[in-house]
């Protein structure tokens, strides 16, 4: 039997939780105002997200990726009401589109951005987080691996999108593929975490500090 992986990420969607409405406007205009669309973890990854921030009893995120703000939104919709969520990019232009919606969500006050190189954003933040959230430039992600996985709280919670990289990471050859493969051994060998990758979209690696 044939399995449809597009058919079948629709249908998940369809039978997981329906993103809000200011969420579903910053969906539509990420895809009407930016040429990368498909940078978005799209609305099936959004209610992961959600769920897992609900399940940890998060209340302070580091999310390192902002790109529109649409993940960053997500998150925040399930922090309680005097959580944080800092979230690190270097465009202004594209984060300036979620600022815009951000702006609109009875939520949007919980969102922090900090503008500018992550690596370097990361050097001046001594704070700890209850989860963190990697979605940047593929090539720095044993970089970013190691500069979260201490600043996670005890039981904290890392979560790290496009693990698959378009299935490259099978067949590592290009720069940004031979990163996260390595990431994903670092992470599978990190005494500091218990790990489990999981095949939604593009993959997506849990890790929880011990």
């Amino acid at each position: 039997m044939a399995l449809h992986a597009d058919q079948l990420d629709d249908y998940c969607t369809a039978h997981s939780h329906h993103t809000s409405a200011v969420l579903q406007e910053l969906h539509e205009a990420t895809h009407a105002r930016t040429d990368m669309p498909i940078m978005l973890v799209g609305p099936l990854e959004a209610s992961l997200l959600r769920m897992l921030v609900s399940l940890s009893g998060a209340q302070r995120i580091l999310e390192i990726g902002t790109f529109t703000g649409y993940s960053a939104l997500a998150m925040a919709e399930a922090l309680p009401d005097n959580g944080e969520l800092i979230t690190l990019d270097v465009s202004a232009e594209t984060t300036a589109i979620g600022q815009e919606y951000w702006k609109k969500s009875p939520h949007g006050h919980k969102i922090q951005l900090k503008l500018g190189s992550a690596l370097e954003s990361l050097a001046h933040i001594e704070e700890t987080f209850d989860m963190i959230f990697i979605d940047a430039d593929k090539e720095n992600y044993p970089h970013y691996w190691e500069a979260c996985v201490p600043r996670l709280n005890p039981g904290g919670l890392l979560v790290v999108d496009n693990v698959f990289l378009g299935g490259r990471v099978l067949n590592p050859e290009i720069d940004a593929a031979i990163a996260v493969d390595n990431m994903n051994k670092m992470a599978q060998a990190d005494p500091r975490v218990e790990c489990s990758m999981l095949t939604v979209r593009d993959g997506v690696l849990l890790a929880r500090r011990v």
